[in-house]
């Protein structure tokens, strides 16, 4: 009997052993499972992707309508060329799109997209499409002009609008021009319901080209969300002026913007030109986003105080190149 019992508390001893080691050994593979899922849950940043912390302020500054004048062109080039306007975007069916295609083939390192275009905004500076008018009834007016603006009556096709967008694309290829990315003139397609935004996400998926989107635009427009793919890159947010400040107040908005600058990938949505004679002609029916509206975009993008409060902010200038590679893990 004593040889039992001292066999019996043996055997007690050991199994008591084993089933610790055999908790702490279920405990640890918990741990590693939920590590694994929380890392799959939590994607890397935007910032983290480029090699940035995850608290970094990155800022692309980005110039709007190259090809509307040749204003518009001159003080853009001149803006990229500072390396304060890091990035840029093409209006291919605008007259002075020839003039900004050559200078974008012969500067390949230029961050320049095409800034789709459905709408002619102004009243006596007028464009049209790129595809043949019969092939795009919707997006034209009765002089055969796309619309000023769309009205919420109008009924734009979205299949025109792939037609359209892929035939403006093809003609910039064909011109040189190799597009960083895409975005949508006056934000049209982004902002005029699901049918058309994701016909812009599908023709740019066709041509692997990002499409500027911002998480900011969720709220108000939920199905953009839910229409992106994983592959697709999201900035965490976008600023531009809106038309009620008044040309005293233009820089205190843009340093205020700087300086309350959030962590993430930010986008400057600008408009450069020079207040010469061609751009008031062009504009002269209002004066928003018109030539002296340019002008002083131009003068704070372009300026020493710019440049200087940059750096005593520590905000990184990136391009929309960097963007992609980093997407694409390059």
């Amino acid at each position: 009997m004593d040889i039992y019992r001292i066999l019996s508390a043996a055997v007690s001893r050991v199994n008591g052993r084993m089933l610790v080691r055999m908790q702490r050994l279920l405990l640890l593979t918990l741990l590693l499972f939920a590590s694994t899922l929380l890392a799959q849950r939590v994607p890397a940043s935007l910032a983290e992707k480029l090699g940035y912390p995850p608290d970094a302020r990155l800022l692309i500054v980005h110039a709007d309508d190259l090809g509307m004048t040749h204003a518009v062109n001159a003080a853009s080039i001149k803006g990229l060329e500072s390396g304060l306007v890091t990035s840029a975007s093409m209006m291919v069916p605008c007259p002075w799109f020839p003039e900004i295609a050559d200078y974008a083939k012969n500067h390949l390192n230029a961050d320049l997209g095409l800034h789709l275009t459905l709408t002619s905004e102004r009243v006596y500076l007028r464009w049209g499409p790129v595809a043949s008018k019969d092939k795009v009834p919707s997006l034209l007016d009765p002089a055969g002009y796309f619309f000023v603006d769309w009205n919420p009556a109008a009924h734009i096709d979205p299949a025109e609008v792939a037609v359209e967008l892929r035939a403006q694309i093809e003609r910039a290829l064909a011109m040189g021009v190799r597009p960083t990315h895409v975005d949508s003139h006056q934000y049209r397609l982004f902002a005029s319901g699901k049918d058309l935004f994701q016909a812009l996400l599908g023709v740019a998926h066709e041509y692997r080209f990002p499409v500027f989107i911002a998480r900011d635009w969720f709220a108000d427009h939920p199905y953009l969300e839910s229409s992106l793919t994983p592959g697709d890159i999201v900035l965490d947010h976008t600023v531009t002026i809106d038309p009620a400040v008044p040309p005293e107040k233009w820089v205190n908005f843009y340093e205020t913007a700087l300086r309350n600058l959030q962590p993430g990938v930010t986008e400057f949505v600008i408009h450069l030109a020079f207040d010469d004679e061609e751009m008031r002609a062009a504009t002269r029916e209002r004066p928003t986003w018109g030539s002296a509206w340019r002008q002083r975009d131009f003068d704070y993008f372009t300026s020493a105080e710019f440049r200087k409060l940059l750096q005593e902010q520590r905000i990184q200038l990136i391009t929309w190149r960097e963007l992609a590679r980093a997407a694409k893990g390059k």
